[in-house]
């Protein structure tokens, strides 16, 4: 199947506007080691970026170092992995569905994972814990969905997503119980800010992690773009050209999946991304997923680490950035939902 790119680089050269797309998150991580709260040099930030491969004297205090090896580089890769993953998700899930409407956690997983995290954090439980209970609820959260659409027997799209959001009210009211009966001087504020979402208390840890459950997903995605193509005809069509797509459709909801909760778990709820991204992505390269996916990736990486700096630098507190993707999205997705000349299939 033929698909007609119609994005805005098919007419100002499509490979030059991909390698730009691929290079803007490199560069915006580069420049995003310079800007904090703790004021840092661009040559003492270097200095200390090299210093374990040419071992310098040491002309840098020990917190210089602690800021751009603990803080500044696991908040800068995680927001690259994050923001990609649920780009690709957002992107995957809008082919699979045949909806331009749909995000990440249309079956429910962020709500899912948002309870998990607030029980956890009303039983002072540690972050490990409050992290591995946030991603068991969303992916416990989408399989009572899948289970759902199977107990009424419905293999369609509209059944799953019904139940996807029978599930989402399920957790978020949950979510409203735990914040009812949280300890209102502590408690309560730490759930709240966790479910907006922020960067601040991501490690090494959940980087090399987030590598094991978000990477490899986002490379099948590639890697089986032209597939997903296919869907846009309808299952049956996919079906009459050798695709399994009730197969494909599950390993496809169980890869978004993990990389959603995943990316839920280690920085709370950021929303929007999944949606706006991929919108995003077809104005400049067209419906056609082998572009489509690979360009969602580097556009949503480059976008969340602007966002995450607007985050620490706008103001001397952070703001939480569901607040800022959501004010930046809504009108955006406003825009290009009232543009006549944007498709999506």
């Amino acid at each position: 199947m033929e698909i007609v790119h119609s994005g805005w680089m098919n007419k100002y050269g499509l490979s030059a506007g991909i390698a730009g797309i691929i290079l803007s998150p490199f560069i915006l991580m580069l420049i995003s080691l310079f800007l904090g709260q703790y004021s840092l040099d661009p040559v003492t930030v270097l200095i200390i970026l090299f210093s374990p491969v040419f071992h310098p004297e040491p002309t840098w205090t020990e917190a210089q170092a602690n800021v751009i090896f603990n803080i500044r580089i696991p908040r800068i890769l995680g927001a690259f992995l994050i923001g990609g993953g649920l780009s690709v998700s957002g992107a995957v899930y809008q082919s699979l569905f045949r909806n331009p409407m749909v995000s990440p956690d249309i079956l429910g997983v962020s709500s899912g994972a948002g309870f998990g995290a607030a029980i956890a954090i009303l039983f002072s439980l540690p972050l490990l814990v409050i992290e591995g209970s946030a991603f068991l609820f969303g992916l416990l959260s989408v399989g009572f969905a899948v289970t759902l659409a199977k107990i009424y027997k419905g293999e369609s799209i509209l059944v799953l997503v019904l139940s996807g959001i029978i599930m989402s009210s399920l957790f978020t009211s949950l979510i409203s119980l735990v914040k009812f009966v949280a300890d209102p001087t502590s408690k309560l504020p730490a759930i709240t800010y966790w479910l907006m979402g922020s960067l601040s208390a991501v490690t090494m840890q959940d980087i090399l992690l987030g590598g094991v459950f978000i990477l490899p997903g986002v490379a099948y995605c590639m890697l089986i773009g032209w597939r997903l193509n296919v869907f846009s005809l309808g299952d049956e069509e996919a079906g009459a050209l050798g695709i399994d797509t009730r197969r494909m459709k599950y390993i496809l909801i169980l890869i978004s999946t993990m990389i959603t909760a995943y990316s839920v778990c280690i920085c709370g709820i950021i929303g929007w991304i999944g949606l706006v991204i991929p919108h995003l992505g077809r104005m400049m390269v067209g419906p056609d997923n082998g572009y489509l996916i690979p360009v969602s990736f580097f556009l949503g990486a480059a976008y969340l680490i602007l966002i995450d700096n607007i985050a620490r630098n706008a103001t001397t507190a952070e703001i939480p950035l569901g607040i800022l993707t959501a004010i930046v999205g809504v009108p955006f997705f406003a825009y290009i939902m009232a543009r006549r000349d944007v498709g999506w299939t």
